[in-house]
């Protein structure tokens, strides 16, 4: 045999062998992608988390994937599965068929990594979060029933602990939900702070709704103004019961002079969800207008935030 057919013939041995290597992985539930300077191990790999770190592979917390510099791995990894085939207890689960479910954390996260998030339905956005307090089970089905218990994100983020009850909720997952709610919050206020918000109305109402439209009970807020009308602070003075806030026109007035505010905006919410507003609502607003007015401190408007919208005082003729 000349020495071109026993190259020929190494060559094929050679594919041969990584061929069945690549079976060997496949058939365990492993891929072996190529990087720009490392090769990423991707798939069942909680399972062979040992014998992939005895291999030399280093976990990627970002990209959820085990990480090999040098050569590829593909055939030495075959060789560690051959070699010491994981049991239960060391590397791989107990025997029996895996859950429906099994793998998808993983997916759901690779297509947010790859479209982003913006392209995902309510519970799926729910089901992403939820992976990050409950471990180890399908919580897609929990998704889909807290909104139809809630109706929206926002409300399940602003749910009460013992409505939550009948779920297993746990504290994980309440600090969850109320760390969620707030950064939503922070996130629009940061849209209407340091700029003037008569000219960013949209974006204000935006806010008060982000801020309100979920409480389970009546909250009255100031938004407190300079001369030039930029947002110095928004501040509860009120919390109230599901239908009524106590509003005491002095301590509103004490706060603006405190905060050396020209104008204020007043917003409050109605749990209901219907942003009319009552005549207590009318007397009120009168009441600190004159107090405020007094003071050379003027009253923009006075906004009701419901479930679905939002009532303006100036806009209805209630403040002249």
């Amino acid at each position: 045999m000349d020495r071109r057919s026993e190259a020929k013939i190494r060559r094929t041995a050679k594919a041969a062998a990584s061929d069945d290597a690549l079976c060997t992985l496949l058939s365990a539930g492993l891929r072996v992608q190529a990087g720009e300077d490392r090769w990423r191990v991707i798939g069942n790999t909680l399972v062979y988390r040992l014998l992939l770190r005895e291999a030399g592979g280093s976990w990627n917390k970002l990209d959820q994937c085990w990480e090999f510099s040098g050569d590829d791995p593909t055939t030495r990894l075959a060789s560690a599965l051959e070699a010491e085939p994981a049991g239960p207890g060391h590397n791989a689960a107990a025997a029996g068929p895996q859950p429906h479910y099994h793998g998808h954390r993983g997916r759901v996260r690779e297509r947010v990594m790859r479209a982003g998030a913006e392209l995902l339905e309510d519970y799926e956005l729910l089901e992403l979060l939820l992976f990050y307090s409950i471990e180890r089970i399908d919580t897609k089905p929990l998704a889909k029933r807290l909104l139809d218990r809630f109706g929206t994100l926002g409300d399940v983020f602003a749910a009460e602990p013992v409505q939550l009850r009948e779920f297993d909720i746990d504290q994980r997952t309440l600090v969850l939900f109320k760390a969620s709610r707030e950064a939503g919050r922070r996130l629009a206020e940061r849209k209407v702070k340091d700029m003037p918000v008569l000219t960013n109305w949209q974006q204000l109402i935006d806010y008060c709704h982000t801020a309100l439209a979920h409480e389970k009970t009546e909250q009255f807020r100031i938004l407190f103004l300079d001369r030039k009308n930029v947002l110095i602070a928004d501040e509860v003075q009120q919390r109230g019961t599901i239908d009524h806030t106590p509003v005491y026109p002095r301590e509103v007035v004490k706060r603006a002079l405190a905060l050396n505010a020209a104008a204020l905006i007043l917003v409050h919410n109605h749990p209901s969800g219907d942003p009319k507003p009552s005549r207590d609502d009318i007397e009120m607003t009168r009441e600190v207008k004159a107090a405020a007015e007094a003071l050379g401190i003027t009253i923009h408007d006075h906004l009701v935030i419901g479930r679905k919208g939002h009532a303006s005082f100036r806009s209805l003729g209630l403040l002249s």
